[in-house]
């Protein structure tokens, strides 16, 4: 089967990341000592929030027919296969606390967020390829310039730590 989202899905989809992106970062705060990566966490996680609200204006401000469904879905079963996709492959809501158990230092933790936001970039990209007109897979681009960024950020990090 396969589903062509919409830019307003599409959003919805980086909504949900971001989300529990932030959730992540300030959970992990409460496991690292290290305060050059807890400041960078605590940064990461205020990322998060302000990418939300951004993800969540745009979304906002598209035409209407940016929000228009692909496929009919009289349940709206479409949204919630979006938020199911966002929790199982990017950081997972509700796994959160069982992932943190594997956080056992400073570079586990390290590792751990870069393993997410390569994931991050990954599910973006996917979802480019199944992603209606330019629109949509601008919005991708964007996503995934942002995740990028923050893979930079953690790898410099880690690096500085010693991997």
């Amino acid at each position: 089967m396969s589903y062509n989202f919409n830019a307003a899905e599409v959003f919805n989809v980086a909504i949900q990341i971001e989300e529990n992106g932030r959730k992540f970062y300030e959970q992990s705060l409460k496991v690292i000592g290290d305060a050059g990566v807890k400041k960078l966490f605590e940064d990461l996680a205020v990322q998060e929030v302000e990418h939300r609200k951004r993800f969540e204006s745009m979304k906002a401000g598209l035409p209407a027919g940016a929000a228009a469904s692909t496929v009919w879905d009289p349940e709206n079963e479409t949204d919630m296969y979006i938020k199911a996709m966002a929790d199982q492959h990017v950081f997972a809501g509700d796994d959160i606390a069982e992932e943190l158990n594997r956080v056992k230092d400073v570079k586990s933790a390290l590792k751990l967020a870069v393993s997410f936001e390569k994931d991050s970039i990954i599910f973006f990209l996917s979802l480019q390829d199944v992603t209606e007109g330019k629109t949509g897979q601008d919005t991708i681009k964007a996503l995934v310039k942002e995740e990028q960024e923050h893979l930079r950020r953690l790898s410099l990090e880690l690096a500085r730590i010693g991997r």
